[in-house]
């Protein structure tokens, strides 16, 4: 009897431990890893402020709003005993054309000349070079020019400066003179020796109230951070031949991103520092050239054309057209969209449709 009493007290008492609900061990098992704290974010990266402005010529960003300001288009021997040119490495867009007898000039266009120290030396103008200025809106600076060219200005009535004739050829205007000597170690002959400078450009446009563009001009090209053309070609060193007298080469630097500038077989330099012109553009234009007169100097068809556009390192063909010549160059891919620069200086070659440009 005493043993069946106790086995039914151990069975009043097994449901209440299976029913009962256990206490959870607020000590985890040693198999149990201890969640860490969340660790603090780190701070979001502070986003860099856009820039102000842009350039209009370069497209780099600027802490001034030139885009109504007119720029100045400068004409610049490029004859091999006339060599340094001084000023052309601060140019933001050079053009460089055929004049006559094979040789070249430069039309170096500048948005802010203020900047500037001195410049030359300053030749005589042909029609052509006048129509791409024009296409800035810049303010024309020659000194002299072809029978052609004086025909249109003065028939048009046209304000161009110009150092040969007219007020600002005087010496009491300041805005030309002459050193047969302007670059240590080298001594020109007259026609080679005139020079003018930023400061005497600033002045004679704040003199003739031409500091700012007007009837709504802009400058219609894009830049980007990158203007490496997709799908070009490789175009490390890049020749481009006017005539037997000048060839142009053009050799990339990839630490810098840029095309460094040679003629001659040598440096192209700026004898204001002898630092070697330096730009991110390379642009060459294919055109007709006809010879005018006696003197070899020619006309050159700027309505349209085909060419190449070289940018960080590579080539691809372009189409171009300019008309008027009021009218901007305009520069398109083969699929019909308009190019992208890259943002920085542009060099453009305009040669002959006879030549063409290699690559390597």
């Amino acid at each position: 009897m005493k043993r069946i009493a106790c086995l039914l007290c151990a069975l009043l008492l097994l449901p209440l431990t299976a029913c009962g609900v256990e206490k959870p061990d607020p000590t985890p098992s040693p198999s149990q890893p201890v969640s860490a704290p969340p660790e603090s974010q780190e701070p979001l990266p502070t986003p860099t402020p856009a820039p102000a402005f842009y350039h209009p010529l370069t497209g780099l960003p600027c802490d001034e709003d030139y885009s109504s300001q007119k720029p100045a288009a400068v004409m610049l021997n490029n004859l091999k005993n006339a060599l340094p040119q001084q000023g052309n490495g601060q140019a933001d867009i050079i053009y460089e054309l055929l004049a006559e007898g094979g040789i070249t000039r430069m039309l170096a266009v500048y948005q802010n000349p203020s900047q500037l120290g001195l410049i030359g030396s300053v030749r005589s103008a042909r029609q052509y070079y006048w129509e791409i200025a024009q296409g800035h809106d810049a303010v024309f600076i020659h000194a002299g020019g072809s029978p052609e060219f004086y025909s249109t200005r003065n028939s048009r009535g046209l304000f161009t400066v110009d150092g040969v004739q007219g007020y600002y050829s005087s010496s009491q205007a300041g805005m030309f003179w002459r050193d047969r000597d302007r670059v240590a170690g080298h001594h020109y002959d007259y026609e080679h020796s005139l020079l003018t400078s930023g400061e005497a450009i600033t002045d004679m446009l704040a003199q003739e109230g031409l500091e700012q563009h007007s009837g709504g001009y802009a400058y219609e090209m894009s830049f980007d951070d990158d203007g490496t053309p997709e799908g070009g070609s490789p175009a490390a060193v890049i020749t481009v031949p006017f005539s037997s007298y000048k060839t142009g080469v053009f050799r990339y630097d990839a630490s810098s991103g840029l095309y460094r500038v040679e003629e001659y077989g040598e440096p192209y330099i700026d004898g204001n520092d002898g630092s070697q012109v330096k730009v991110t553009n390379l642009i060459v234009l294919q055109t007709t050239y006809v010879v005018q007169d006696n003197e070899g100097r020619v006309k050159v068809d700027l309505s349209s054309g085909s060419g190449w556009f070289a940018c960080g390192g590579r080539m691809v063909p372009i189409h171009w057209e300019k008309g008027s010549a009021n009218e901007q160059f305009r520069y398109f891919n083969e699929d019909g969209s308009p190019l992208v620069l890259g943002r920085g200086t542009t060099y453009v070659c305009v040669i002959p449709t006879s030549r063409s440009v290699s690559i390597e």
